[in-house]
């Protein structure tokens, strides 16, 4: 019950600043880049929701989307804040903390807060959400 507790604030707390990021999008092309990366930054200490929501973006980048997983063009990638790989590129990513991330090129698109509201309460609505925005970056040139 403590680690659940625990979890909840920490997400609050992550959420705030990344209410007004929630699909931040950077649009600057810079030639044809056609691979979709799905990165999920998070920390050590882990709840079961942290997990969950890792689990179910995976899952269902996989299920929606075999094709383009199989040829490489879609890939899923969990990494620790607080290893050197996963600090490297949440820097470069401008990511600063606990956050669920799909990428094209320049495009990003934040579905932390969808990912922490439904992956456990609601896992058919965030495999909704997830398949509306890959859907929107692979309409994206």
């Amino acid at each position: 019950m403590k680690t659940i507790k625990t979890c909840l604030l920490l997400f609050a707390i992550i959420s705030i600043p990344l209410s007004a990021q929630t699909t931040k999008r950077v649009v600057k092309s810079s030639g044809t880049v056609n691979k979709i990366e799905a990165y999920y930054f998070h920390y050590t200490s882990r709840c079961v929701t942290c997990r969950t929501v890792e689990a179910e973006a995976k899952k269902n980048l996989e299920t929606l989307y075999p094709q383009l997983v199989k040829k490489g063009l879609l890939s899923f990638r969990s990494l620790n804040l607080e290893e050197s790989a996963g600090e490297a590129l949440a820097k470069k990513l401008e990511v600063s903390g606990q956050t669920l991330l799909l990428v094209k090129g320049n495009n990003k698109i934040n579905i932390t807060n969808e990912g922490f509201l439904y992956a456990r309460s609601n896992p058919e609505k965030f495999k909704s959400v997830i398949k509306e925005k890959v859907d929107e970056l692979l309409k994206n040139k």
